[in-house]
């Protein structure tokens, strides 16, 4: 049961990139959508990809719990359960744009202990563990230093930011401050701010297996990871993520609860 959080680190690695590049063998495809019951779209690539993680994962762990987007929960009362989103974009990967990716975390209850982003179609692979520290394709990810709002990029995957009106003006008025905004986001937004190519990214909502992945990837990487009410946490139904220098500042434009 136990496992060295450096195997735990390679193991999310290894079933993200086994699961990504099985959903990217559909990718540009022209395979069929369905639609599920939240209204939210889905396609064979999804399934395929979340049963051959979960394959993987019963066959090196089989004691632990699953929790994934498509299959829901197995064994709920274990330990240590492994978090899985087989793709993140969807509806981006349906429209044959590359910024989608493949997310896999490991926790115990909400301590996330190693959280791995696969990138298939671009071939970039984050993957990190508290105090081991965060990797981009095998190198130290770093976010960057820019602590001016005026002078950085600010990310979100849909501006108009439809289940929260509020939350909407408020990225409104980041992206107002900022030097340039951007959408297309996903959890490539995460890869982006992690690497230092972006220095904010925002999400009016997140399932767990969105952001159980991305915590340790940004926290590892010198960043800050919250949800709106300020807490450090990737359960709390939504997220930003920021360099450590405009965390704070970030926080106050967005009206985000409680400090960094």
């Amino acid at each position: 049961m136990n496992a060295d959080p450096r195997d735990l680190m390679e193991a999310a690695a290894d079933v993200a990139r086994k699961a990504g590049d099985v959903a990217l063998g559909f990718f540009r495809g022209g395979i069929a959508v369905d639609t599920k019951s939240d209204g939210t779209p889905v396609t064979v690539a999804d399934r395929t990809a979340e049963w051959t993680a979960r394959q993987w994962l019963e066959e090196r762990f089989p004691q632990d719990g699953l929790l994934g987007e498509e299959f829901g929960e197995t064994r709920p009362g274990a330990r240590r359960r492994w978090i899985l989103d087989p793709i993140d974009g969807t509806k981006t990967f349906i429209r044959g744009v590359p910024l989608w990716g493949t997310l896999v975390a490991v926790a115990e209850g909400e301590r996330i202990l190693a959280g791995a982003a696969y990138f298939p179609a671009v071939n970039e692979l984050l993957v990190a563990s508290p105090g081991l520290g965060c990797f981009w394709n095998g190198t130290a990810a770093r976010v960057s230093t820019q602590d001016s709002l005026s002078q950085a990029v600010v990310l979100s995957t849909d501006e108009r930011f439809l289940q929260n009106p509020t939350k909407g003006a408020a990225w409104r008025e980041l992206s107002r401050q900022a030097a340039l905004c951007r959408t297309w986001g996903d959890c490539y937004g995460y890869l982006l701010v992690a690497t230092g190519r972006a220095e904010v990214m925002v999400d009016e909502g997140l399932s767990p297996w969105d952001a159980a992945a991305l915590q340790p990837i940004i926290e590892e990487a010198g960043g800050v990871f919250t949800d709106w009410k300020g807490s450090r946490t990737a359960f709390g139904g939504d997220g930003i993520a920021t360099n450590a220098a405009l965390a704070a500042r970030v926080r106050d434009v967005l009206g985000a609860g409680g400090r960094p």
